[in-house]
């Protein structure tokens, strides 16, 4: 027997997309950046961080090193002494330098936008290959953290084990109409309401469609 992939039926999974665009009307990343290369740094920097503590470093950041070569050019220890307030700064630093010199020497300082060329830079797996994809060049796909991880098993909407299996399995029951907002809509849910500790239950409002609470 085939196994069932979600615990909604199509009409469910649509309402429950419909009424959180109708909770976030403009769906997007809390990261500050001003193009493709600027969200690439930022989302390498937010892996096991927060969006605020991000923001609190990229602007210093990104004036000092706006292009990937001027990032090679700051160095490993320029960066790092821009970003040490954010967890794990010794590798992420190391990923940008790494990162920004592969730009600037195979792709002319552009970030490429397909998923096999994105996963082959530092830093770069596939949650943030896919947010990129999704966010910087506009491309229907849905990357999964662990906020997108707890609402899709909670309300039944792509249960799985772990972030891969949700990821493999989530786009072909997103409707092709909120496909490019998806990825938002279900992290800003699970940001403010669907909370890991301490969920908004009584407030939520997709709460007679969410499979906990059936």
């Amino acid at each position: 027997m085939k196994k069932t992939i979600s615990l909604l039926s199509d009409n469910d999974r649509c309402e429950l997309l419909q009424i959180l665009s109708e909770c976030f009307p403009d769906p997007k990343s809390e990261l500050i950046f001003n193009n493709p290369y600027e969200l690439l740094c930022a989302v390498i920097l937010s892996a096991q961080a927060t969006d605020e503590s991000v923001n609190r470093v990229t602007p210093k950041l990104f004036s000092l090193a706006p292009t990937p070569l001027k990032m090679v050019e700051l160095g490993v220890e320029g960066i790092s002494s821009i970003v040490r307030t954010i967890g794990l700064w010794r590798a992420k630093s190391k990923n940008i330098y790494e990162m920004s010199k592969i730009l600037v020497e195979k792709y002319e300082s552009e970030v490429p936008s397909s998923y096999e060329e994105l996963i082959s830079l530092p830093g770069v797996g596939s949650k943030t290959a896919k947010v990129m994809m999704n966010v910087a060049f506009g491309l229907p796909t849905i990357a999964v953290d662990t906020h997108i991880f707890r609402v899709c098993n909670r309300t039944g909407l792509c249960p799985g084990k772990n972030a891969k299996e949700v990821e493999d399995n989530i786009v072909p029951l997103i409707d092709e109409k909120f496909l490019l907002k998806a990825h938002h809509l279900l992290l800003l849910h699970g940001r403010y309401v669907c909370k890991a500790r301490s969920p908004l239950c009584e407030e939520c409002r997709i709460r007679d469609l969410c499979r906990k609470r059936i």
